[in-house]
């Protein structure tokens, strides 16, 4: 098979594999043609860099936010600010760019000269906990909508048990710096709507608390949401009034295919209501199935001209491993050395495109991708390991790849 965009053109190397890791790319490429790419390192060695690098209490690693720009489809990058901010997600509102991320706490930077510099970071919330991959961004009439995810408490190492995804909506033409700009969904954390023990018939979760070979004491949860709305007429999720969005997540289970569902309502006060889907019988949806929902992220484009959903995520070869079997490096994202592309028409039921790239080992993954449409084209900003990386996890490069005439993978 012949891969989509193997080929890349390398956005920054990691200074020193060992310690100092590359996470979270995104996009954003402009009218000019200037191409925005975030970035963060994140590690022990992180403190040798130089920036605003930040440290959460108690973690031996350092956090670094960084946005480099190439005006030269990607030949050559710049670095242009560091930023105390990791998981940034880019994207236009109005006449400025924006970059969205955290650092416990929401915060937000803005451009006003196409990326040259950009505003001290504002906080969006004060004394909180957020996460978040660098997921999808929804624009309807003159609003952006994004999603971020705060954490309800942290009881646990890697509490995404207690995450509340929080659909977020701000008008295009204020600045979205200011929190009184955003209006903020309604919360529901997973663990106080979904029970484990409650679970039956399905195998979730897949392991047990003690198998930290997997879990590492984090029970069932979800993150690293996209939001989406449903175009399709005849769909059964489909809303005629332009008010209901729906949520997609990673669903952390254990098992790679697994996602999870919820949707938010705008009311005609303004105030959006996150509530759970209900399938035709009667049911509450929690857990769908998404391609390599499971087991890393994915990122959500919808194409008006096809009508279609794409969808870039890692796709799992070997997800019946015993983990036990396998070394740390293997196990710390497994599974994430083959980008794989899909389209939907309904966003529920996808279709293999193809593989967009692979890593040579099992170790160099190519995951965590971010993308945007270009033309025929789709651009995508990818987390890479080669040779020299620590593990599939903690990568140690940032990557630029472009499918071309990807309308053209569209089996009629």
């Amino acid at each position: 098979m012949n891969h989509l965009a193997e080929d890349f053109k390398l956005v920054v190397r990691s200074p020193e594999s060992k310690d100092t890791f590359c996470y979270s790319p995104g996009i954003l490429k402009l009218e000019s043609g200037r191409i925005i790419a975030t970035m963060d390192f994140s590690g022990p060695g992180v403190s040798r860099l130089e920036g605003c690098a930040q440290r959460w209490p108690g973690d031996k690693r350092y956090n670094l936010g960084k946005i480099f720009i190439s005006d030269d489809d990607g030949d050559t990058w710049t670095e242009q600010a560091s930023i105390p901010l990791i998981c940034m997600r880019p994207f236009k509102a109005g006449k400025s760019i924006y970059v969205a991320g955290f650092l416990r706490d929401l915060g937000v930077a803005r451009s006003d000269d196409d990326g040259e510099t950009w505003t001290q970071v504002c906080s969006l919330t004060e004394g909180e906990f957020w996460h978040q991959g660098p997921t999808n961004v929804w624009y309807k009439d003159d609003n952006v909508y994004l999603v971020m995810e705060r954490m309800t408490h942290t009881k646990v190492s890697w509490p995404i048990c207690s995450i509340a995804p929080v659909l977020m909506r701000a008008n295009v033409n204020t600045d979205l710096t200011k929190r009184e700009n955003w209006t903020f969904a309604s919360e529901i954390a997973f663990d106080e709507h979904v029970f484990e023990n409650e679970l039956k018939d399905f195998g979730v979760p897949f392991y047990n608390d003690d198998n930290s070979a997997f879990f590492a004491g984090s029970p069932c949860g979800w993150l690293e949401t996209n939001v989406v709305q449903l175009k399709k007429e005849n769909d059964i999720f489909y809303d005629k009034t332009g008010k209901t969005f729906h949520l997609f997540m990673r669903a952390w289970t254990g098992l790679p295919w697994t996602g999870a569902l919820l949707k938010v309502v705008e009311k005609d006060d303004g105030s959006m209501e996150t509530m759970f889907e209900t399938a035709p019988s009667g049911k509450r949806m929690v857990f769908i199935n998404i391609p390599g929902g499971g087991n890393s992220k994915f990122h959500i484009l919808y194409d008006e001209k096809t009508k279609t959903y794409w969808l870039v995520t890692n796709q799992v070869t070997d997800s019946m491993i015993d983990y036990s079997t396998i070394t740390p490096a293997e196990r710390h994202g497994h599974g994430r050395n083959r980008l794989v592309l899909y389209y939907s028409y309904n966003c529920f039921d996808w279709i293999f495109a193809g593989v967009v790239a692979t890593g040579k080992t099992t170790l160099q993954s190519r995951s965590y991708a971010s993308m945007q449409f270009d033309g025929d084209d789709l651009l995508l900003m990818v987390r890479t390991g080669d040779e020299n990386t620590r593990s599939a996890h903690d990568t140690n490069m940032i990557t630029y790849h472009k499918v071309k005439n990807f309308r053209d993978l569209i089996d009629d």
